[in-house]
C-alpha cells in the first residue's frame, strides 16, 4: 500500500500531465479569409458635420489600416494650396491641415482607394468624408466623362476642374472651386457642389498647380457654362456603410459609367518658336529640330572654318528639322564640333526674332576612326526580303547612311518561268527627302515570278562602305490572297476622313470624302481591323487639335462599333452611320457581312 507521500507524488504527476496537455499549442482550425474592407466606426467631427471650424479630422476604423499612395490619391474639394498631413494613431487616421477653411463652404475629402486594411489589403473604395463650415451641406453633383482626342480612350491621371468664376483666364490664374479625378474608364463625379453657373474643364496637371498654366499641358473645356441645380444635378451622397459595387468592364474600349457632360482632352498646338533638340547620334550625323516650321524666317546651319563640301544638309518636308551629314573624315573624327544654328525664336514679349546659337556637338569617337577609316560592310535592307510584293508596291532599298548611285552593272532583275530567265529593265530613283532611300522603278506583273541579284559592291554609301552580294526570289501576290472591305458611309454632311486601322489602331489606309457614299479598302492582309472617321471641319485633309485661346475644340472623331475580321479572298461589306460624333464603343464581334470574292 503506498503511503500518503507517494499518493501525493502520484497525484502531482497526473496533474502535470493534465496541465501539459491543456497547454499544448495547436494550429488554429482556420476559417474563411477576410475579404471585407474596413469600415468607419466613428469620426470627429461626424461625417456630414455642419459649422465645423477645426484644423483636423479624425476617422476611426474597425481594424488597423494602411494608406497606400495617399499623397497621390487623396483629393480635397474645394482644393487646398498645400496638401494636408496624414497621421495614424491606432486604428484612426488623422487628417491635419494648416490652411484656413473658407466660410460657408462644403468640403469633401476623397480618399479614392487609398484606404486598405493592414492584414489582407482589402480596399475601401471611393471613401469620402464631408463637412461644412456653414449651416448647410451642399448636395449637388456634376458627372461626366473625359476622352482623349482622336483615340477617344480614357486618359490617365486627369483632373476635372469646376470654376464659379466664368471668365476664361480664371482657369489659368486661379485654383478651382471644386476638383475631382477621372477613374480608369474616364468617368468623373464632383459631389457636394453649390447651385449656380460654372465652367467645366479637364487637365493633365504637369506641375501640380491645379490650373492650366503651362502651354503644353493636355486640356479640355466645354464651350458653354453649365447650370448646376437641384432639378437635374441632385445625387445623394453615398453613406459610409453602403458598399458600392463597380460594374465590370466588358472590354477595354467600353466606358460603362455615363455622366452628363463630355470633355475631349487634347494637346494644345505649339505657338512658340524654339529649338527643341540637337543630337549627334553618329560621328558624322547631326540632327536639329524646331518646335514649329520656320516659314519665311529660315532655318540656317553652318560649321565655322570648314569648306562647303565637308558636309551637306538634308531638310524635312516642312523644314522643321535638318540632318547634317559630315563627309570630311578629319572633321567627323573630332570629339567636339562647333556648329552655328539660326532659327526663329519667340522671346518673352511673344515677338518672333531670329536667333543664332553656338552648339558644340560631342561624340566620343573610337581611336580607329581618327586614322583612315576602314571600309565596312554596308547593310542595305529591302522590301524584297519577304519575297512577296503587294500589287502596285514599289521596290525600295534603305540604309542607315546616305546612298551613292548604285552600280547597275552589278544588279540584275529577271522574270523566271521554269528554266527560262528574261532580263527586266529598271532604273533607280533617289528619294527626294531621304538620301538613305532608293526606289527601283520597273514593271512587275502580278502573279509572275522574278529573281533579283546583286553582286558585291552594287550599293555604296557616301563614306565608301559597300554592300555584299545577295539575291531574292520575288512574286507579286494575286488578288485572292487579300481581303477587301467596302464601307457605306451615311448620315453626315461635310468633309470627312475614313481611316482603316489595325487592332492596335495604327493607320493602314485612309480615304477622304466630301459627301456620303461608299469607300473601298483593297489588298488587305488577313487580320482584325478597326474603322475611324475624322470629321474634317476645316477641309484641310488632316486631323486638327483644339485651341482654348481661340475657343476651338479638337476636330471630332468616331469609331465604328465593332472590329472587322478580314480574311483572304473575302469581301466585307459594312454600313456605317456616322451621324454621332466622338463615339467609341468597340465590340469584338464578327462583321455583319462576309462573302467570298
Amino acid at each position: 500500500m503506498p503511503g500518503r507521500r507517494d499518493k501525493h507524488r502520484i497525484y502531482g504527476i497526473i496533474l502535470l500531465i493534465i496541465i501539459a496537455g491543456c497547454a499544448k499549442i495547436s494550429a488554429p482550425s482556420g476559417g474563411p479569409r477576410d475579404r471585407e474592407p474596413p469600415f468607419v466606426v466613428k469620426s470627429d467631427p461626424v461625417n456630414g458635420a455642419r459649422n465645423f471650424k477645426g484644423d483636423e479630422v479624425s476617422i476611426t476604423f474597425n481594424e488597423y489600416v494602411v494608406l497606400e499612395k495617399i499623397n497621390e490619391k487623396f483629393m480635397v474639394s474645394p482644393p487646398m494650396k498645400k496638401m494636408p498631413k496624414f497621421l495614424k494613431r491606432g486604428k484612426s487616421v488623422i487628417v491635419q491641415y494648416e490652411e484656413a477653411l473658407r466660410d460657408s463652404t462644403t468640403y469633401t475629402f476623397n480618399f479614392q482607394d487609398a484606404i486598405r486594411d493592414l492584414n489582407e489589403g482589402n480596399v475601401l473604395n471611393n471613401y469620402q468624408f464631408v463637412f461644412s463650415t456653414g449651416p448647410i451641406i451642399d448636395s449637388l453633383s456634376v458627372t461626366g466623362n473625359v476622352y482623349n482626342a482622336l483615340s477617344l480612350d480614357a486618359p490617365e491621371e486627369t483632373l476635372v476642374l469646376l470654376y464659379s468664376k466664368l471668365y476664361d483666364s480664371a482657369v489659368v490664374k486661379r485654383i478651382p472651386d471644386y476638383i475631382s479625378r477621372v477613374d480608369k474608364n474616364g468617368y468623373f463625379r464632383i459631389d457636394n457642389v453649390k447651385a449656380g453657373k460654372y465652367r467645366l474643364y479637364a487637365l493633365k496637371d504637369a506641375d501640380n498647380s491645379k490650373n492650366f498654366n503651362l502651354p503644353d499641358e493636355q486640356f479640355a473645356f466645354l464651350k458653354d457654362t453649365i447650370e448646376v441645380s437641384s432639378q437635374n444635378d441632385y445625387i445623394p451622397v453615398i453613406e459610409d456603410t453602403v458598399k458600392v459595387k463597380t460594374p465590370t468592364v466588358k472590354t477595354a474600349d467600353t466606358i460603362i459609367l455615363k455622366g452628363k457632360y463630355k470633355l475631349i482632352l487634347f494637346q494644345p498646338p505649339k505657338t512658340a518658336h524654339y529649338l527643341t533638340s540637337s543630337s549627334r547620334s553618329q560621328p558624322y550625323k547631326l540632327t536639329y529640330s524646331l518646335s514649329l516650321p520656320p516659314d519665311s524666317a529660315g532655318f540656317g546651319f553652318s560649321i565655322p572654318e570648314t569648306s562647303p563640301g565637308s558636309y551637306y544638309i538634308e531638310r524635312s518636308r516642312n523644314n522643321d528639322s535638318i540632318q547634317v551629314w559630315i563627309t570630311d573624315s578629319s572633321l567627323y573624327a573630332k570629339t567636339q564640333i562647333k556648329t552655328l544654328v539660326r532659327y526663329p525664336f519667340t522671346d518673352s514679349t511673344k515677338k518672333v526674332i531670329q536667333k543664332q546659337d553656338t552648339i558644340v556637338m560631342r561624340f566620343l569617337v573610337p581611336q580607329a576612326i581618327r586614322a583612315r577609316p576602314k571600309k565596312r560592310p554596308l547593310s542595305v535592307t529591302s522590301n524584297l526580303f519577304s519575297g512577296l510584293l503587294r500589287p502596285g508596291q514599289q521596290i525600295s532599298f534603305n540604309s542607315q547612311t546616305p546612298l551613292s548611285p548604285p552600280d547597275t552593272s552589278k544588279i540584275r532583275l529577271y522574270e523566271v518561268s521554269g528554266a527560262t530567265r528574261i532580263k527586266i529593265p529598271f532604273t533607280f530613283i533617289p528619294d527626294t527627302v531621304n538620301s538613305c532611300k532608293m526606289v527601283m522603278a520597273t514593271h512587275i506583273i502580278q502573279g509572275k515570278n522574278y529573281l533579283f541579284t546583286e553582286d558585291y559592291g552594287a550599293f555604296r554609301n557616301i563614306y565608301g562602305d559597300i554592300s555584299d552580294s545577295t539575291g531574292y526570289k520575288i512574286t507579286t501576290r494575286n488578288d485572292d490572297m487579300f481581303g477587301k472591305l467596302t464601307v457605306n458611309i451615311k448620315n453626315y454632311s461635310g468633309n470627312r476622313i475614313i481611316q482603316l486601322l489595325t487592332k492596335d489602331e495604327k493607320l493602314v489606309q485612309q480615304a477622304k470624302m466630301d459627301k456620303d457614299g461608299k469607300v473601298d479598302f483593297l489588298y488587305l492582309e488577313r487580320g482584325i481591323y478597326r474603322l475611324r472617321v475624322i470629321y474634317d471641319l476645316n477641309g484641310d485633309g488632316k486631323w486638327n487639335t483644339g485651341d482654348f485661346n481661340k475657343g476651338i475644340q479638337p476636330e471630332p472623331a468616331s469609331f465604328y462599333s465593332q472590329e472587322i475580321n478580314v480574311k483572304e479572298n473575302w469581301y466585307n461589306k459594312e454600313e456605317w452611320d456616322i451621324g454621332e460624333q466622338n463615339i467609341k464603343t468597340l465590340k469584338s464581334t464578327a462583321p455583319k457581312s462576309q462573302n467570298r470574292q
